[in-house]
Parts: C-alpha cells; structure tokens; sequence
C-alpha cells in the first residue's frame, strides 16, 4: 500500500515568497495528478485519485478563504469575479464529491473524471487570468509573500474531501476545522483498512 502523499502548499520546501507562484504550481501538481489518475489502474489509480482529491479540497479551500476574500477588495469587478469562480468551485467540488463515491473501476469513472479535469482546467486558467494576474500587478511583494504563508496555514486546516456548498471564507471558518477533522478521520481510517 503506498502512503497517501499530496502535494501542498510549502510540500516540495519551497520559499513561496508569492501565493502567485505557489498557487500556480498547484495548478501544475493537479494537472499531473489528472494524467497520473488516468493512465494508471487498479490499486494505482485509486490511490492516484486520492491524492488529486485532497489536493483540489485543500486548494480551493485556500483559495476561498485567502485569495478571494483580497480579490473581491482589490480588483477592479472583484465581486463578479470572485462570484464566477465560486459557482465553478461548487460544480467541480460537486462532480468531484460525486467520483468520490464511485469505484475507480467503474466504466463510468474515466469520462467523469475527463469531464471534471476539463472543468477544473477552465477555471484554474479563469483564475489565472482574471485574479492571480490583478493580484500580482495590484500587490507589492510583501504582501504576496503574507498571502502565500496564509495560503500554507489554511491548507494546514482544510479539509481533505470536497464539500459542495462550502465555496466562502465564512463558511470554511466555520465549517472548515469540523469538516478537516472528520476528513482527516475518514482519511485515517481507509488508510488503516487496506482502502488509501
């Protein structure tokens, strides 16, 4: 059984002195996980799965509650974008939630998966373009580099399976920390019976 070991936010030992850079080589860690989920099979692909799951819930989770909150204040329509984004979240984390349930085997889970990989790609190019780019223009270095330790501190405490509904800085805050526990449980306890 392998160990179930995701990429986060400061895993590779990083500086992070940009939640830009970070949050972009996250992008490229969930791309990878999406090809390693779909070339593999088996035990392999199920544990691939795993870890693209934990990754996409700690990443939005951290996105939710540190770069949207600044976007909405700082650029220039932030609201709607922050909006859009945020309806994208809840369809991704509600397909994924949905994948979560299916076996990795099932001949219904690889188009599922292709269809959600789309989806996820659209929107990490949507934030590329429309905050990640404003944040960096509209922020000095300090503050990318405060944002980007806050980025880590979240993903710390995030949960680890997506949770449909919870796409809010508020709503993570409060439900964030009892949801993390029980994923983390959740998460212990497959490990522990053979199924990580």
């Amino acid at each position: 059984m392998t160990e179930l070991h995701t990429p986060q936010a400061g895993a590779d030992r990083s500086r992070d002195i940009d939640v830009v850079g970070l949050l972009m080589r996250q992008h490229g860690d969930i791309r990878n996980l999406f090809d390693e989920v779909e070339r593999s099979e088996g035990e392999e692909r199920r544990a691939a799965f795993r870890r693209l799951v934990r990754l996409l819930a700690v990443h939005e989770t951290a996105e939710e509650e540190v770069v949207h909150p600044f976007a909405r204040r700082a650029l220039p329509g932030g609201e709607q974008v922050v909006e859009d984004r945020l309806a994208e979240e809840r369809a991704a984390k509600e397909t994924l939630s949905a994948l979560d349930d299916m076996d990795t085997d099932d001949p219904e889970f690889l188009p599922r998966l292709r269809a959600l990989r789309t989806d996820v790609q659209e929107h990490a190019r949507a934030e590329e373009r429309y905050e990640f780019t404003h944040i960096r223009r509209s922020t000095d270095v300090t503050n990318l580099a405060a944002m980007a330790k806050a980025v880590k501190a979240a993903e710390a405490l995030a949960p680890t399976r997506p949770h449909p509904g919870v796409e809010s800085g508020a709503a993570n805050v409060a439900l964030g920390p009892v949801a993390a526990l029980m994923d983390r449980t959740k998460d212990a306890v497959r490990k522990a019976m053979g199924n990580g």
